[in-house]
């Protein structure tokens, strides 16, 4: 038995771009099934948009994603960030420099006072990432 937990995204729309943007940060296997590719029980137009996305990365998780059908104020629901943490530094430094462009950067890339290197941005599609890359262990 196991148990596997994945972060779950919901935009309005922009489903698609964003997935197809992270598939380009972290490499892997990216489906999308969207509204239109299954037929409506009345037999009306179906909504635009992915239903579901899914991206098994290179490195293991797998991330995904909708469009919400329903147009409604996001403002009031409670918002989440994805945390990329390791010892991997190359490779945490590549996500970072990918993710971070075109991004609000709210804390850069830098050695922090627990010793860590860690940065923190608002990517294109309002999605908040945390990068911490763990300092060297004391030998």
């Amino acid at each position: 038995m196991s148990i596997t937990l994945n972060p779950y995204l919901h935009f309005a729309g922009q489903a698609e771009d964003a997935m197809r943007f992270y598939e380009s940060v972290f490499g892997g296997k990216l489906d999308l099934n969207r509204f239109s590719d299954f037929p409506t029980e009345d037999g009306s137009p179906a909504p635009d948009g992915v239903m579901h996305a899914m991206l098994v990365t290179d490195n293991g998780p797998t991330l995904m994603a909708s469009d919400d059908p329903h147009e409604r104020d996001k403002s009031a629901e409670a918002g989440a960030s994805i945390s990329l943490s390791g010892d991997d530094e190359e490779q945490l430094r590549r996500y970072w420099e990918l993710l971070s462009a075109d991004a609000d950067v709210d804390v850069p890339l830098a050695k922090q006072m627990w010793g860590d290197t860690f940065g923190m941005c608002t990517d294109r599609f309002g999605i908040k990432w945390l990068v911490n890359i763990s300092a060297p262990a004391a030998s």
